[in-house]
Order: structure tokens, then C-alpha cells, then sequence
């Protein structure tokens, strides 16, 4: 080996061997409350009920996890696990699921629609403060993901003024 690559691997395995300071190994990031998660819950069945739509709404943290799960009376049993799965694809694609709906027509990113727990139909929608990703919130049931999202998005617009904490 030559003596600038040795020195150059040198210079690498000492960067590589240095401390790692307790500011790199900790995260610091905002979350709903389980009370908040519940009022765009809340506002989100609401809304679809002033529409007419009885529907289950889902909300997930930023990891997916869900946090509200409400299930209108007349709402389909397959509501449930389709609004979790709205809401999850949201905040994993950290996109809306009719954005993803739009971008996964093209042949090279159809893929994405078989891969398991993705749901892309429109209804999944990200809930976001202050440049952070909080979660998401995913409607089923109405007539078309276009109406689903209009719900999502009642919900998200009812607790806007308290996202930004």
C-alpha cells in the first residue's frame, strides 16, 4: 500500500474509533398526546357524520403505532384495520396515501402496493407541526378516498391551533 492511502485509511479508522458524545446518542422529538390524537379522532368521525358517512378513523404516532381507533356504529368491519392501515402507510411513506395513490401508477412504483400493512387509497393523511412529523390520521368508510381524506383533514384542521406546542 502507498503511504497516502495508509495515511488517508489512518485518518479514517481514527474518526471511526472517536468517542461518541452523549448529544449523538440521544433523539429529541415531539408527540400527541393521546388526548389530542383523540380530538382529531373525534373531529374527523364528526365531520364525516355532517357528510352523512359513518366511518372508522384511525391515529397513528410517527412510528405507526396506534394511538385512537374509533369505529362509527354502521361503519364496515373492514373500516378499522383499513383506516390503521391508511394512517400507517401515511407516516411511514411520510406522504399522503392519494399522493402515494397518484406516484405508485407508474409501472416502476407499483411494487410499493404489494408490500404488507401499505394501504394506498386515499384517506391517509400526516400530521405535522412546526417542520416535525407528529403522526397521522387515517378515515375509511366514506364513498371514495377523496371524501375519506376531506375527513382526515377536518380532523387535522380542528387541532391545528394546539399542534404547535
Amino acid at each position: 500500500m502507498r503511504i497516502p492511502n495508509l495515511l488517508a485509511l489512518s485518518a479514517v479508522c481514527t474518526l471511526a474509533s472517536a468517542p461518541v458524545h452523549a448529544q449523538d446518542a440521544t433523539v429529541t422529538y415531539k408527540s400527541l398526546s393521546p388526548e389530542l390524537a383523540q380530538e382529531a379522532a373525534k373531529a374527523a368521525l364528526a365531520d364525516c357524520r355532517t357528510r352523512g358517512y359513518q366511518v372508522s378513523v384511525a391515529v397513528v404516532d410517527r412510528f405507526g403505532t396506534p394511538q385512537v381507533m374509533l369505529r362509527d356504529r354502521f361503519a364496515g368491519a373492514h373500516t378499522p384495520p383499513t383506516a390503521t392501515g391508511k394512517a400507517w402507510t401515511a407516516v411511514s411513506f411520510r406522504s399522503s396515501t392519494s399522493d402515494l395513490n397518484a406516484s405508485t401508477q407508474a409501472p416502476a412504483m407499483q411494487g410499493l402496493r404489494n408490500l404488507p400493512n401499505v394501504v394506498i387509497i386515499g384517506g391517509g393523511v400526516m400530521i405535522e407541526a412546526g417542520g416535525s412529523l407528529l403522526g397521522a390520521i387515517g378515515v375509511s368508510g366514506a364513498p371514495g378516498g377523496d371524501a375519506d381524506e376531506a375527513c382526515a383533514k377536518a380532523g387535522i384542521a380542528a387541532v391545528k391551533d394546539k399542534l404547535d406546542f
